[in-house]
């Protein structure tokens, strides 16, 4: 268990003011090879990239100017006041009020005021349709406005030493939990003990919540692939597909599995050979310089070779990262025929997922790979058998 902080007071950053300085200056450079000036932001993962800021504030109306000289404003609610001193080096932090008649994209508009070209994150959570509109219409006159919707992505994709060790520290907590769920998995157990235990194995060690919810499923139900409301008890033959990450100071490191109960059938076996096999083809192919969508392939043509095209899916995974909800979910996505580069320091999640509705019959696998000069580690130390309870 990770020691505890002891000053309460004291400002809760993850990473050196220094790194921070060099993700802003590095998101300047970006954005001036795109002719922007500056950059409006709404993403909150590119906020807390650039400051550290810490909420999910995200839900309401807020922003954040990067300036041409590296400094930052934020536009926020009365609420994340406090938030924002606490969790980020911002110290210009000014709040919108809320009122039946609020518009606070005309605060955003004054908060930029007239200047240069500026970049703006249009395609946000946090900044939904009829917010945008308002934006643009506030922003009219003052700034000549560009999408630069991915620009902070592409910087996030690839990982600092210091975000490394994060990474392999929620590795290290998803792993704890996978050894709860496969302590607790039983037949006759209750799913809603298996998720207690799973995490409850994480915050002990000292993690967070993670981007979403933890994806669990038995019976029928493991063919699924997102959450759902609703646990049942696991029977005497059974089937359990987890799908979890571990999540340490927001970055994440996740996690897939389909253990069996009472016996797994010829199917499950069959089924787990190819997820096996699909899942080092895939991290064979996640070396600097490979397009993404070659290690898609490799996947799909491990299945389809066993003829189960029908029950793969069209991606096989995406990067991981410090991100907020609704999901843990990070660019780039692994799919056939993306042109984007693997590169040195990428943490790239691959699973594995075959859904057989014929026979109710699922399999998965799939783990974090931290992408090396020369390849793809594994940050699980978890091995790939079959799960047999």
């Amino acid at each position: 268990m990770p020691p505890a902080d002891s000053d309460s007071s004291a400002p809760l950053l993850h990473f050196s003011r220094e790194e921070y300085a060099a993700r802003r200056e590095r998101a300047l450079a970006a954005a001036a090879r795109r002719g922007m000036r500056e950059l409006l932001l709404f993403r909150q993962e590119s906020m807390h990239y650039l400051t550290g800021y810490d909420t999910f504030g995200w839900a309401f109306f807020q922003c954040m100017r990067l300036t041409a000289d590296g400094g930052t404003i934020l536009l926020t609610r009365a609420p994340d006041l406090r938030q924002a001193r606490l969790t980020s080096v911002t110290d210009d932090i000014r709040v919108w009020t809320d009122s039946a008649d609020a518009n606070p994209a005309r605060w955003a508009a004054e908060m930029v005021g007239k200047g240069e070209k500026i970049g703006v994150e249009w395609d946000a959570p946090g900044l939904p349709f009829s917010q945008a509109r308002a934006l643009d219409a506030a922003l009219s006159g003052l700034r000549e406005t560009a999408d630069a919707s991915g620009l902070i992505a592409e910087l996030r994709a690839v990982k600092s030493p210091a975000e490394i060790a994060h990474i392999r520290r929620a590795a290290a907590l998803a792993d704890d939990a996978l050894a709860a769920a496969e302590g607790a998995t039983a037949a006759g157990a209750f799913e809603g003990d298996i998720l207690a235990e799973m995490q409850g194995a994480i915050f002990r060690g000292g993690g967070e919540y993670a981007g979403n919810e933890f994806i669990i499923g038995s019976g029928a139900r493991a063919l699924l692939c997102r959450s759902f409301a609703g646990r049942r008890r696991l029977a005497s033959r059974d089937q359990l597909t987890l799908e979890f990450a571990g999540s340490y100071a927001r970055h994440h490191a996740a996690l897939m599995r389909t253990f069996t109960v009472g016996g797994a059938s010829a199917r499950h076996r069959e089924m787990h050979s190819v997820c096996e096999e699909a899942l080092r083809r895939v991290a064979a192919e996640l070396r600097p310089g490979n397009p993404l969508g070659r290690a898609f392939d490799a996947h799909a043509a491990v299945a389809d070779a066993a003829g189960m095209r029908a029950h793969r899916l069209n991606a096989c995974g995406y990067s991981m990262g410090a991100v907020f909800g609704p999901s843990w979910m990070d660019w780039p996505m692994l799919y056939h025929g993306n042109p984007v580069l693997a590169r040195e320091n990428m943490t790239i999640f691959v699973h594995i997922i075959l859904m057989d509705s014929e026979t109710q019959t699922a399999m998965t696998l799939g783990q974090t790979y931290l992408i090396g000069p020369d390849g793809a580690e594994s940050l699980s130390r978890a091995g790939l058998g079959l799960v047999e309870k």
